[in-house]
């Protein structure tokens, strides 16, 4: 039905020997939308990836993409699913519309109809001018490019991406995430990144954030920032364990050390600079306040940033 979920996950759990890559994970992601599984390197993204494409078998669960089930319809599946790899898949010998034809010809595609999709995807993608050039000339982003329309040639319903701004630069990653955007609602298509960077988190309509295995929070951007009450401020200092304990025996709250520094969350942020100065006449080398950041909400529900957590695996 058109109001079922592009993607649903139910009670999916996968173990490599002893350790638990992903744990009884469940979520949704609505039909063209743009959804970010945001999460660590090593923290379960790229096991459910493997899992969505039809490339791992879970040790628990279940997993349906546009109502197929990609443990018992495989075949459905990939025809309903594009896939964009963290790692290049272009062939950096063949030119740009050879990559594209190849691509083409493995799902059936061939002649006039092939010729004008391949017409279709790369003016679309600000690359017709780029059809002969062989890919090694193309810089990172143009390549992006390529794989974008390279995943769309067979008019797929959900578009998977996995770390698709890895070793973009920031430019770059924001028009990669305009051209999922028009995607998205122009042509309906849903996507589903996985990622560790917040800029394109920032820029979907719903957030899982995965950790550990385990998905520990689930909403929209701003929905996920309003959870932390107030402006977080970050405290740096000689002794920040100390400086924790003290703050928290003076004023109360919640006051910890993340990244060798302290982390306080509390109203009117600005106000409290005077109080801390006040109580810790020369004790502080510097003090920053801010409005919450996704990245804080992370570090509020983990007590870790996403750099900090480097897992094996997963």
């Amino acid at each position: 039905m058109a109001d079922d979920p592009a993607v649903q996950i139910e009670s999916l759990t996968h173990r490599y020997g002893q350790r638990v890559a992903v744990d009884d994970v469940t979520f949704g992601v609505d039909r063209a939308s743009l959804f970010a599984l945001l999460g660590p390197n090593g923290g379960g993204k790229t096991t459910l990836f493997k899992v969505l494409t039809t490339l791992l078998r879970p040790s628990a669960g279940t997993a349906r993409i546009a109502g197929a089930d990609v443990l018992q319809e495989k075949d459905r599946v990939r025809r309903r699913i594009g896939i964009v790899f963290q790692d290049p898949s272009l062939d950096e010998k063949l030119t740009v519309l050879e990559n594209l034809t190849n691509q083409g010809h493995l799902y059936g595609l061939s002649g006039p109809k092939l010729a004008q999709r391949c017409r279709e995807l790369l003016e679309r993608f600000g690359i017709a001018d780029r059809t002969r050039d062989r890919v090694q000339q193309l810089s990172g982003g143009l390549k992006r490019r390529v794989e974008l329309a390279k995943s769309l040639l067979h008019r797929p319903e959900v578009l998977i991406l996995d770390e698709p701004g890895t070793g973009l630069d920031p430019a770059v990653r924001a028009t990669l995430m305009r051209h999922l955007r028009e995607l998205s609602e122009q042509d309906g298509v849903t996507c589903l990144l996985t990622t560790h960077l917040m800029d394109e988190a920032e820029r979907c309509d719903s957030i899982g954030f995965l950790d550990q295995g385990r998905l520990v929070a689930l909403d929209t951007p701003s929905a996920l920032k309003r959870t932390i009450g107030g402006d977080v401020l970050t405290v740096c200092t000689a002794n920040p364990a100390e400086m924790a304990r003290r703050v928290k025996e003076r004023f109360g709250g919640q006051a910890e050390v993340v990244n060798g520094a302290v982390r306080i969350e509390r109203e009117k942020g600005h106000e409290f600079i005077t109080d801390l100065i006040e109580a810790f006449p020369g004790e502080m080398e510097s003090v920053t306040v801010g409005k919450p950041t996704l990245e804080d909400v992370f570090v509020h529900l983990t007590g870790h940033r996403l750099s900090d957590s480097e897992h094996a695996g997963g």
